[in-house]
């Protein structure tokens, strides 16, 4: 691959690229390898659009990068404790099992990636002084609007989610890397490190934005903490199917359809990179030939016309995600160690049943001597027949 490859493939399939130049100059100026980091905050269970940011991953490793993957747990748990500190050693050792299962689900070569915990290097006197820095200088305002489309949002918030995303503009500069991927989402963040590594004596960086995958559900991207928007890398293949089916899919319309969007940016290239080819989808139809598509604007043009429906989308969309699913599930099942760190990591939340509310019946004697006044009150007949009136 030339130099000039190499660039293509890095900026290839993102939504946006702030300050490329900067990878340009790494390439062709200072001819050596980028250096690349994608952070992820070990939370909830990781889902299918996961697929996005991985298939990118593989894309900078096949143009040459160095990258890194940060496994955040301090991040984690600062976003309003979605890891209690209890869980987060469990929920770093989950998430790198599901990551290196997705990684070589897509064929992707796992020697040449270097996975970090934000903790080994976050709680450094140096690190918390270059923090301390930061915090001197940012206002609320600014620290909110930066981690708005991240950190979950509250009217009364707590510090640490304001630390956030000073935190993940530190990390650019601790983990020495040339630039940084995420999804749009973080375009706020990016910007904030931008505006700001500078003031305290550090270089920008580039940064490489996916495209999110809308939710499957009302949602409108794929997230660990709305069930049913997403759908988790280790549910059964009959779970898939029931999710897939239930997920809003309005015949003929594009715009906001997580189900189309997942073929486009997780089916397509997955499978593309797995063939080393072109991609390729197939839509199997009872009583006529299969519809086969190795272009996605001819998919997206059938499904506008109504060629393309929803129920047929949806069956060949289970069937090609469950195929790219099976080595991952297989995995889990034959490793008992993933097992064990799995429950340790999500253990079953507690339901607490109400108690039933005894209805105090009082002294037996005085509900008898009530019994008999009402007895007499209705002028029960001895023989048993009805009270007089």
């Amino acid at each position: 691959m030339t130099p000039e490859e190499s660039i293509a493939l890095i900026k290839a399939n993102l939504a946006e690229v702030l300050n490329p130049e900067i990878i340009d100059d790494v390439i062709l100026k200072e001819k050596r390898h980028l250096r690349v980091y994608w952070g992820t905050a070990t939370t909830g269970r990781p889902h299918c659009g996961y697929f996005v940011p991985v298939v990118k991953l593989a894309e900078l490793l096949a143009a040459g990068c160095h990258v890194i993957i940060l496994l955040a747990d301090l991040h984690a748990y600062l976003d309003n404790m979605k890891a209690p500190l209890e869980l987060i050693g469990h929920r770093v050792k989950y998430y790198e099992f599901i990551v290196k299962g997705l990684l070589k689900a897509v064929n992707v070569d796992i020697s040449k990636l270097t996975f970090i915990q934000g903790s080994s290097y976050q709680t450094s006197e140096k690190y918390t002084m270059d923090r301390f820095k930061l915090e001197g200088m940012t206002r609320i305002s600014v620290a909110q609007k930066a981690g708005a489309e991240v950190v979950k949002q509250m009217s009364d918030p707590f510090l640490g989610g304001l630390s956030y995303p000073l935190m993940q503009a530190l990390d650019e500069e601790y983990l020495d890397v040339d630039a940084q991927i995420g999804g749009v989402d973080q375009r706020k963040i990016f910007t904030f490190a931008l505006e700001n590594l500078p003031k305290i004596g550090y270089k920008v960086r580039a940064h490489l934005m996916n495209t999110m995958v809308p939710g499957l559900g009302e949602a409108q991207k794929m997230s660990a903490s709305e069930p049913e928007s997403k759908i988790d890398l280790l549910d059964s293949p009959d779970l898939v199917a029931k999710k897939l089916k239930k997920a809003v899919c309005v015949p003929k319309k594009l715009e906001g359809n997580g189900v189309v969007a997942f073929v486009e940016h997780v089916i397509f290239r997955v499978v593309s990179l797995k063939t080393g080819g072109k991609p390729h989808f197939t839509v199997e139809r009872r009583d006529e030939e299969p519809l086969v598509y190795d272009d996605i604007e001819k998919l997206k043009s059938d499904f506008e016309q109504d060629i393309l429906t929803p129920q047929l989308l949806k069956a060949a969309l289970t069937k090609a995600l469950n195929e790219i699913l099976d080595p991952i599930r297989n995995e889990f099942e034959a490793s008992e160690e993933w097992k064990k760190v799995a429950e340790l990591a999500y253990p079953p939340e507690e339901k607490h049943q109400k108690a039933k509310k005894q209805k105090d019946k009082g002294d037996p004697a005085k509900r008898a001597a009530a019994l008999a006044a009402k007895a007499e009150q209705l002028n029960v007949k001895d023989d048993g027949g009805e009270a007089a009136p």
